[in-house]
């Protein structure tokens, strides 16, 4: 499974709306076949690894898959079929798939053809590799990242005339492959007319353009920014004068499962007052820098009394840098202080230039 797993990974960025799903076939304690969902609309990651294989599937060989295999004819068949008509005897699957139109009905029609299921093999790690998809797929929201670079002093700028930059050229690289896994990247209006931002995966060969997102309170933006003139204008949206809980809801009906949440510090801050974030990746350089803008700059955490916390954490060292990773578990009152002082009129959307 921890194969299936591997070949999973190299679909994420790139299999949105649906998810990355890598699956072996073992023949005899040897794999023998290796298959992975490529992009959206491509063959299913079983039926890659049974063509990889080639031949008839011996009765004793056994499939490891790290999703439910599909039941249903959408862009591909169903994986449920190819499976039987392989003449697989011995199905093992990661986790279940949490579309209602799938969940247990693909492991139910494998059962009713004699094959042997096992469900549950690794579950964490294989339901970890879909969080954006498992949240969207229920909620029908994106899953929403926060990310940036700060000093140790939790700043996310340097003072005036210093360089721009906090966190060190590998800390960066990771950043970039990190847009490269998102649907959309989000920033304010501050943001976009403070740094000219490109918001671009950069340094990758073959890594999809998220879409760029700009929400802006008053309704202003500077049209002569790269966003609106570059390459990847049409992928670009602004929201005007709403909400940011409204605007995720929109983004989660035009099929973007996950977003990267990269500020500014007030946007930052407002989104996590108001429960919005779903996980953390922050990298931390090692200065301190007394700049202007506070990495989080919100106020409902502080007035809630109890701390927020992160779990499952985990700490990366790039460089002199550390990236830490986390998912946040709020006061049960802080994400709604917030939560009915933000505007919400009707969306106000602008697609490209």
């Amino acid at each position: 499974m921890r194969a299936a797993l591997n070949e999973a990974k190299k679909g994420i960025g790139r299999t949105s709306p649906n998810p990355a799903v890598g699956a072996v076939l073992v023949h005899r304690g040897r794999i023998v076949g290796r298959g992975h969902h490529g992009h959206y609309g491509g063959p299913h990651a079983e039926l890659v690894c049974l063509n990889a294989y080639g031949r008839p599937v011996p009765p004793e060989a056994i499939l490891y898959v790290t999703l439910e295999p599909c039941s249903t004819t959408g862009r591909t068949g169903p994986c449920t079929n190819a499976i039987v008509q392989a003449g697989i005897r011995n199905v093992v699957i990661g986790t279940l798939d949490l579309n209602s139109r799938h969940r247990g009905r693909g492991i139910s029609l494998l059962r009713q053809a004699d094959i042997q299921v096992r469900v549950g093999i690794l579950e964490k790690e294989c339901a970890r590799l879909n969080e954006a998809f498992n949240k969207w797929i229920v909620t029908r929201r994106p899953f929403v990242i926060a990310k940036c670079g700060m000093s140790l002093d939790g700043r996310l700028s340097r003072p005036p005339g210093e360089s721009r930059w906090i966190t060190s050229p590998a800390a960066r690289r990771h950043a970039h492959a990190l847009r490269a896994e998102v649907d959309a990247i989000l920033i304010g209006a501050e943001t976009l007319r403070k740094d000219d931002p490109r918001l671009t995966v950069r340094g990758l060969r073959r890594a999809r353009q998220p879409w760029r997102v700009v929400v802006t309170r008053s309704g202003k933006v500077p049209l002569k920014s790269r966003l609106f003139s570059d390459r990847w204008a049409s992928r670009t949206l602004v929201y005007r004068r709403v909400s940011l809980r409204a605007v995720l809801r929109d983004l989660g009906k035009k099929q973007i499962l996950s977003v990267l949440l990269e500020g500014g510090g007030s946007l930052l801050g407002q989104a996590f007052d108001a429960g919005l974030i779903d996980k953390v990746q922050i990298y931390v350089g090692p200065l301190f820098t007394a700049g202007p803008v506070v990495a989080f700059g919100g106020r409902g955490i502080v007035l809630s009394g109890p701390a927020a916390k992160l779990r499952d954490i985990s700490y990366t060292r790039l460089g002199d840098d550390i990236c830490v990773v986390g998912y946040p578990c709020l006061p049960s009152n802080s994400a709604n202080n917030l939560r009915n002082s933000l505007p919400s009129p009707e969306l106000n959307i602008t697609e490209g230039k």
